[in-house]
C-alpha cells in the first residue's frame, strides 16, 4: 500500500531568515531617516534659479503630455541640453500637480529615497557586507551634499538619471550571473534611458568595467589566457571590453549630441573660454576641495563662483601630484585592497565630464554640489570597506565602528537638514550663497544676480537694485543684470536711469528680444514713442512669437492713431499667448474704435472668461453692448464693475444713462 507523502513546508535557514529580517531593517531605516532628514522641502516652493525654464515659464511643460509635447522632448535643445526624459518627467509632474511645487519636490525625494535603497540592495548583493552595504547607503541617503540635487526641482536630471544608473547596474549584475540577450538588452534600454536623463551616465560603461575586477571578479588574471578565451566565468580584458562596445557607442553618440547642443549656446552668448592650463589648475584644485567638503561639509552652497586666473598654479600642481599619488597607492595596494582603487576610480572618473577641463559652455561654476551625487558613492565605499581594515586587529573593533556610526548618521541628519532649510526660497538661498563664496572672484556676480531676481519678485526693487549694482560692478559686461536692473528701476519709476541698463544691454546681447521690449516700454512711457516702436519691431524681429512685443507695439501704434496696423498685432499676441487677456482687450478696444461691435464684444467676453475680475473689461463691455442696444446684458456687466469697484465712477453713470434709456423705452 502506497503511503500518501505529506509535504514538508520549507522554513527559510535560521542565517537566511535573520539576514532578511537585517535587510528589511536597515531599508526601514534608509527611508526613515531619508524622509526625516528631507520633509520640510515638501513646503519649499519653486526657485528662480532655472525652475522657470524647466517648469513655471515653460508652456511646452505646462501644456501636459500631449503628443505635441513629447515631440518637443525629444527634439528640443532648450536649455543647453538633450535630456528628453527629464522633459516628459517635467511634464507629467505638471499635468499631476499643476504649478503646487509640493508636488515637484516630491517626485524629486522619492527618487533620492528609491536611489538610496537601490545603492544598498546593488552593494549588498555583490559584496554579501550587509552592514557595509548599509553604511554606504546613509551616507548616500544623508549627506548634505546630495542636498542640492534633491531640493532643486531643475535638478530632476540628477536624480532620475541616477535611478537608471543604477538600475543598469542591477541588469548588469543579473547578466553576469546568467548572460542572456535578452538581459543584455535590457542593460543597454536603461542604459539609454539614463543616458536620455542626463547625458553624465557617459561614465557608467567605465565604471562597469571596473565592477568586472572587484567586486564581481570577472577579470581572469592569469598571463597564459588567450584573447576571448573563458575560464569558469572569468574573462580576459580584452572580452570584457568587446561585451561593452554597444554601451561604448551610446556614449560617443550622447557626447556629440550634447557637444553639439552647448555649443549651439556658445554661438548664442559667445564667451571665450578658459585657457587649458586654467581649467586643469581649477579641475586638480577642485578634486581636493569636493573631498574636504566631504568629509567636512559645513560650507556648502548653491554656487561657488569659478576662480578664472586668480587661482595660483602652485596649488594647481600640488593638488594635481596629490591625485596621482593617490591612484599610484591606490593601484599599487589593488590586490590587497581593491575596493581603495574601485572607490577612488569612481570618484576620479565619474567627475570629468563636469570637472569643468573640457568647457564647451558658458563656465560660472567653479564647483557644484549636484556634481558630487554619483562621485561620492565611490568615496563611501572606500570608507565603508577601509575603516574596518585599518581597524581589523584591534580588539574594540566592533564597537569603535558602531560608535562612529552612531555619531556620524545623526550629525549628517542635522547638517543635511539644516542645508535643505537654506532651499527654502531663492532669497535665502543667495543670501547664503554669498555668505559662503569667496566674494573675490568676478562670477560671483552671478550669486548677486540671483539674490536681485529674488529680492524683486518680493517687490523689493530698492534692494534687487544694490544687488544687481554690485553684480555689474564685479562683471560690466554682465548683459542679464544690467536688464533686470532696468526692469526694478523702472518699478521704481526712475526711468531715465532705466534706459541707459536696457541700451547697454542690447550693446552687449543685440539678440536680447525682451531688452528691445523693455527698453520700447520705457521710451514709451517718456514719450518717445517712434524710437519705442522702433524697438518692438526689433523685438519681434528676433522672436516672431513675442506675444508682450506685439501687444506693446499694438499699443503704440493705436496712440499713434494708426488702429488698423495696431489690430494684427493684437491679434498675433492673442494667437501666440491664448492667456494673455491684456491683449484681448487691448483688441477689443481697437475693434471697438473701428465700430466692429460684434468682434470687439467677442474679445472683451475672453478677457473677461481668462481674468472674470478684470474691471475695465467688464465696464468696456457693457459700453460695447449698451452702443449695439443691448441694455440689459450691459447694465448686468456695469453692476458686476461696481460690485467689484463701488469707487468706480465712469461704470456708475454708464449705468445710470442705460436706466434712463431702459425707462424711456418703458422696460425698466
Amino acid at each position: 500500500m502506497n503511503k500518501r507523502q505529506r509535504k514538508k513546508r520549507v522554513t527559510p535557514a535560521p542565517d537566511a531568515a535573520n539576514k532578511n529580517r537585517i535587510l528589511s531593517i536597515i531599508c526601514i531605516f534608509l527611508v526613515v531617516a531619508t524622509l526625516t532628514a528631507y520633509w520640510q522641502v515638501l513646503d519649499h516652493g519653486f526657485s528662480n534659479y532655472d525652475d522657470g525654464d524647466y517648469v513655471t515659464k515653460n508652456l511646452k511643460v505646462q501644456s501636459g503630455l500631449t503628443s505635441e509635447s513629447f515631440v518637443w522632448a525629444f527634439t528640443t535643445s532648450h536649455f543647453n541640453n538633450w535630456h528628453p526624459l527629464t522633459w516628459l518627467s517635467h511634464i507629467l509632474d505638471y499635468q499631476f500637480y499643476g504649478p503646487n511645487p509640493q508636488g515637484h519636490h516630491l517626485t524629486n525625494l522619492v527618487f533620492h529615497v528609491a536611489n538610496t535603497l537601490l545603492l544598498f540592495l546593488i552593494l549588498n548583493h555583490i559584496t554579501g557586507a550587509v552592514w557595509k552595504s548599509g553604511f554606504v547607503a546613509a551616507l548616500f541617503a544623508l549627506h548634505p551634499f546630495n542636498v542640492e540635487s534633491v531640493a532643486w526641482i531643475a535638478e530632476r536630471k540628477n536624480v532620475l538619471s541616477t535611478f537608471f544608473w543604477l538600475l543598469t547596474m542591477w541588469a548588469y549584475l543579473q547578466y553576469t550571473e546568467k548572460s542572456g540577450i535578452k538581459r543584455y538588452i535590457l542593460m543597454t534600454l536603461l542604459f539609454a534611458l539614463g543616458l536620455m536623463a542626463k547625458p553624465m551616465l557617459v561614465t557608467l560603461p567605465f565604471v562597469l568595467l571596473m565592477m568586472d575586477y572587484w567586486p564581481l571578479k570577472r577579470l581572469k588574471q592569469n598571463n597564459n589566457l588567450r584573447a576571448g578565451e573563458k575560464t569558469d566565468q572569468k574573462f580576459d580584458f580584452a572580452y570584457l571590453v568587446r561585451e561593452k562596445i554597444p554601451l561604448f557607442l551610446m556614449v560617443v553618440v550622447s557626447s556629440i549630441a550634447t557637444f553639439l547642443t552647448q555649443k549651439s549656446d556658445v554661438a548664442m552668448k559667445p564667451e571665450e573660454p578658459f585657457p587649458l592650463f586654467i581649467r586643469l589648475v581649477n579641475a586638480a584644485v577642485s578634486y581636493l576641495e569636493y573631498l574636504g567638503k566631504t568629509f567636512w561639509p559645513l560650507k556648502l552652497a548653491v554656487f561657488y563662483p569659478h576662480p578664472g586666473d586668480a587661482l595660483p598654479a602652485w596649488k594647481g600642481i600640488l593638488c594635481g601630484m596629490a591625485l596621482v599619488g593617490i591612484s599610484v597607492l591606490s593601484l599599487k595596494l589593488i590586490k590587497k585592497a581593491p575596493y581603495l582603487a574601485f572607490g577612488w576610480f569612481w570618484y576620479l572618473g565619474t567627475l570629468v565630464p563636469v570637472i569643468g577641463i573640457v568647457q564647451a559652455f558658458r563656465w560660472w561654476h567653479g564647483m557644484a554640489d549636484r556634481y558630487m551625487y554619483i562621485p561620492l558613492i565611490g568615496i563611501f565605499i572606500v570608507v565603508a570597506w577601509g575603516l574596518p581594515e585599518l581597524l581589523a586587529n584591534w580588539r574594540y573593533k566592533k564597537k569603535v565602528l558602531s560608535i562612529a556610526a552612531v555619531i556620524i548618521v545623526p550629525a549628517l541628519m542635522m547638517i543635511t537638514w539644516k542645508q535643505v532649510g537654506h532651499w527654502k526660497d531663492d532669497v535665502t538661498l543667495f543670501r547664503h550663497a554669498l555668505i559662503v563664496a569667496d566674494k573675490e572672484y568676478p562670477r560671483i556676480a552671478l550669486a548677486y544676480y540671483n539674490l536681485g531676481v529674488a529680492l524683486g519678485e518680493q517687490e523689493k526693487f530698492h534692494e534687487a537694485v544694490s544687488h544687481y549694482k554690485e553684480a555689474i560692478k564685479l562683471m560690466p559686461t554682465y548683459a542679464e543684470a544690467h536688464f533686470n536692473l532696468g526692469i526694478s528701476l523702472s518699478n521704481l519709476g526712475e526711468l531715465e536711469e532705466a534706459i541707459p541698463h536696457f541700451r547697454e544691454t542690447i550693446q552687449l546681447e543685440p539678440g536680447f528680444a525682451r531688452a528691445h521690449n523693455n527698453l520700447g516700454n520705457a521710451l514709451t512711457t517718456t514719450q518717445k514713442t517712434d524710437e519705442a516702436i522702433t524697438h518692438y519691431q526689433e523685438a519681434i524681429r528676433l522672436m516672431p512669437d513675442y506675444a508682450q512685443a506685439h501687444n506693446n507695439l499694438g499699443i503704440s501704434l493705436e496712440e499713434r492713431g494708426d488702429i488698423e496696423s495696431a489690430i494684427p498685432h493684437f491679434k498675433t499676441a492673442t494667437l501666440t499667448q491664448p492667456d494673455f487677456f491684456h491683449a484681448f482687450f487691448n483688441l477689443g478696444n481697437a475693434l471697438f474704435k473701428k465700430g466692429q461691435l460684434e468682434e470687439a464684444i467677442n474679445n472683451y467676453k475672453m478677457a473677461i472668461k481668462i481674468k472674470p475680475d478684470f474691471v475695465s473689461a467688464h465696464n468696456n463691455l457693457g459700453n460695447a453692448l449698451a452702443q449695439k442696444g443691448n441694455l440689459k446684458e450691459a447694465m448686468t456687466h456695469y453692476k458686476e464693475v461696481i460690485r467689484m469697484r463701488p469707487d468706480f465712477p465712469p461704470a456708475q453713470i454708464s449705468l445710470e444713462k442705460v436706466r434712463l434709456q431702459l425707462k424711456e423705452r418703458g422696460g425698466f
